[in-house]
């Protein structure tokens, strides 16, 4: 299988309002501030933070490169912040570092505001004697201060790496990699420790599956919602799967920079949609509100419904089961023809690991039918016995419908042409009385089934009866 795509439906952090920290006015993001001599890596590990990588801030190994402060907004766990990266500082003005007194005011500047600094060190080069004069400089400006060890690609090295950098006093050294993301989630915890938090309608525990599943903690969990809001790719035991954004409906975003902010994370989504074979769609059991059944349909996507925290529903039973499949699956009609639902469900639990491993059995067999070809002898015998029991219905003036024969023309979903002697002729009702009947006949579970009716050339034999 290529790739699954795992996606919930309520999920979008609204703006992060704060106030009273490192003189932060109230409505604004905390600054996360990232300071260090040249080329430690500062702006790698800058867009690292931001997930900016290719459109992030310029990354060059060549002091004075970053001269002015540069902003881009960051998210771990609860928080949100504007990460602000910095020029490299130097305390020894020359010719050679012509710029360094405006890089040094602008960093300045920038501490002023920040809630909590970032300062980055180079664990390959060791600590220097100019990192021991910025951690001086630093502990003037009288903000918090993490120290991040960056180059530390090796975790078996990293640790003797970050040792040296104990003698600067600025606590833990944290060895990290900007390049390869080693590290990251020890030091996103440290740097956002002082960052406030604010409470939010848990999410439907997407990631917390996609842990389950990989049986890793590759992906950041939360009861925040909004916590992936990028792809987190994962290497599966036999799946790649890509953890997108959660998304919820507009009449929950607001406006302004929420609504952008909306607007990017469903359009990463549904890219992610489009790039992948079969979409996990996750659900609360305890909510059970999506919005997002369509998205994956319309892409031509199989889909398969994980109906997630399925252990915090009281009293179960076979009954309350039924009933719970029943009205999961009536408010979600894209995933339905004729009122049949053509998606599997499962009712399961990221938290206990309820029947998670079940996932894997109906994802094999969504993936495959959504690539399965039917030969056209057999695919004509069924559309003639369904044209058998039901004839197309005559309009008013009565002219009635033909089905002449069928094809299939593609897969991945799987595509039937039906040629007709007039499209215009067959109603919705009745082009979903066949798709039901190509379903129950040849098993297209677990994958949309585009139909497409197309009126025969008058060329070709047996063109224009009726």
């Amino acid at each position: 299988m290529d790739a699954v795509v795992a996606r919930s439906a309520l999920l979008l952090v609204p703006l992060l309002l704060v106030s009273g920290v490192g003189g932060l006015a109230a409505g604004r993001r905390p600054n996360v501030v990232v300071v260090g001599r040249p080329n430690v890596g500062k702006s790698t590990l800058a867009n690292r933070i931001t997930q900016q990588y290719a459109d992030g801030a310029i990354v060059h190994d060549e002091a004075g490169v970053t001269r002015d402060r540069t902003y881009a907004d960051g998210w771990w766990a609860a928080h949100e912040f504007t990460v602000v990266d910095t020029g490299g500082l130097v305390f020894d003005d020359d010719a050679e570092h012509v710029f360094m007194p405006q890089i040094r005011q602008q960093a300045i500047v920038a501490l002023r505001d920040a809630a909590v600094a970032l300062l980055v060190v180079d664990g390959q080069a060791g600590c220097t004697p100019l990192d021991t004069d910025i951690a001086d400089f630093m502990r003037r400006q009288r903000v918090k201060c993490v120290l991040a060890v960056n180059k530390c690609e090796s975790e078996k090295t990293g640790e003797l790496q970050a040792a040296d950098f104990w003698q600067l006093g600025m606590g833990t050294p944290h060895p990290v990699s900007g390049i390869h993301g080693t590290g990251m989630g020890e030091l996103m915890d440290a740097l956002t420790a002082p960052l406030p938090r604010t409470a939010r309608k848990p999410n439907v525990g997407k990631s917390s599956l996609l842990n389950r599943l990989t049986r890793s903690e590759r992906a950041i969990v939360s009861d925040i919602a909004g916590t992936t809001r990028d792809d987190v790719k994962v290497d599966g035991k036999r799946y790649l799967f890509l953890d997108t954004a959660g998304v919820r409906r507009a009449a929950r975003v607001g406006g302004g920079r929420d609504a952008a902010l909306e607007t990017l994370m469903v359009r990463r989504a549904l890219k992610a949609v489009k790039r992948s074979d079969v979409c996990l769609l996750v659900l609360d059991a305890t909510d059970g509100e999506s919005r997002l059944a369509e998205y994956a349909a319309e892409a031509g996507r199989a889909v398969v419904v994980a109906v997630n925290k399925w252990d915090a529903v009281s009293a179960k039973d076979d009954k309350k089961y039924r009933e719970a499949k029943r009205l999961m699956a009536s408010g979600l009609p894209a995933l339905a023809t004729g009122g049949t639902p053509w998606a599997d469900f499962l009712f399961v639990s990221a938290k206990t690991g309820l029947k998670a491993s079940s996932l894997f059995g109906a994802l094999d067999r969504a993936s495959a039918t959504h690539r399965r070809r039917i030969k056209t002898a057999v695919l004509n015998e069924v559309l003639e016995d369904a044209v058998r029991w039901q004839r197309p219905p005559s309009t008013s003036t009565g002219r009635q419908g033909a089905v002449y024969y069928c094809a299939q023309v593609s897969v991945r979903p799987p595509t039937v042409v039906i040629f007709v002697n007039d499209p215009d002729l067959f109603s919705q009702s009745y082009r979903r009385y066949l798709e039901s009947a190509l379903r129950k006949a040849l098993g297209f579970q677990g994958t949309p089934l585009r139909m497409l009716f197309r009126a025969r050339r008058a060329r070709e034999p047996g063109a224009g009866r009726d």
